[in-house]
């Protein structure tokens, strides 16, 4: 099996520019058991990732996942374990760097009708120390969700709100604070409209005047075409607009 994307950025802010960037992804193997899968694959990067998972293995509801990464021409190798645990209402991660550090990043998000609590935290085991945690709580339901999240070690606050409207149209919106930085409140507003089956367009804009805009589209099974523009509207005259393209390939 093979993943291919291609991405092409131009900005204005510096005169025409154009970035072409391909990836290729080879799967050289793949390997299945119930419970169990060995994949490995092989990047134009010139690395050969492998993951190992287990699946309800070793307890019910814990997944466990062992990737590496190896770089022949460097000898680099990386490896990171992660581990997943979902009961009812009840969902943990952990992340391990077992190469740099190690370092493991871990989260856990309680829910009951509607209604949910989380937190996730950083912590170096060289150190022994925490590096990193947040909090967040909030309410969803089919229709729409809200949440108040506080991240940076609880020194960034931001409300965010997510209405679909109807099975077409979606809208959202976020406020952010830095409690170490200005006093400004920042906001962002963003809809997306469902154009039929297989495009949609969205809109976005901050309190910055930036706006921005995109369309993806589905040209047929397993390819997909976008284009996006970002026009600082404080600066109509000056070069300081971006404007992108991407497909997708898969299959």
């Amino acid at each position: 099996m093979h993943n291919f994307l291609c991405r092409t950025t131009g900005s204005s802010s510096s005169g025409p520019r154009t970035v072409f960037v391909v990836q290729w992804t080879h799967i050289l193997t793949t390997l299945r058991n119930p419970g169990i899968t060995l994949t490995q694959a092989w990047t134009t990067s010139n690395v050969l990732n492998s993951k190992f998972e287990l699946d309800n293995q070793i307890a019910k509801g814990l997944k466990a996942e062992l990737a590496t990464d190896f770089v022949p021409s460097s000898k680099d190798f990386g490896a990171k374990l992660n581990l997943h645990f979902k009961q009812p209402n009840f969902h943990a991660r952990a992340f391990f760097d077992m190469m740099k550090g190690p370092t493991a990043n871990v989260d856990a998000v309680l829910g009951r009708e509607g209604f949910l609590v989380g937190a996730e935290a950083g912590y170096d085991v060289q150190k022994a120390a925490i590096t990193r945690y947040s909090a967040a709580v909030g309410y969803t339901i089919p229709q729409y969700s809200a949440a108040i999240t506080a991240t940076s070690n609880l020194s960034v606050f931001s409300a965010a709100y997510y209405h679909k409207v109807n099975s077409e149209v979606e809208a959202g919106a976020k406020a952010t604070w830095d409690s170490k930085g200005s006093n400004n409140v920042g906001l962002e507003v963003a809809s997306k409209y469902r154009l039929d089956p297989t495009s949609f367009a969205k809109a976005k804009v901050n309190d910055r005047g930036i706006a921005s805009l995109a369309y993806n589209v589905l040209l047929r099974s397993g390819v997909t075409a976008g284009v996006g523009v970002s026009l600082d509207t404080q600066k109509l005259s000056e070069s300081a607009h971006k404007v992108g393209t991407h497909f997708e390939f898969s299959g």
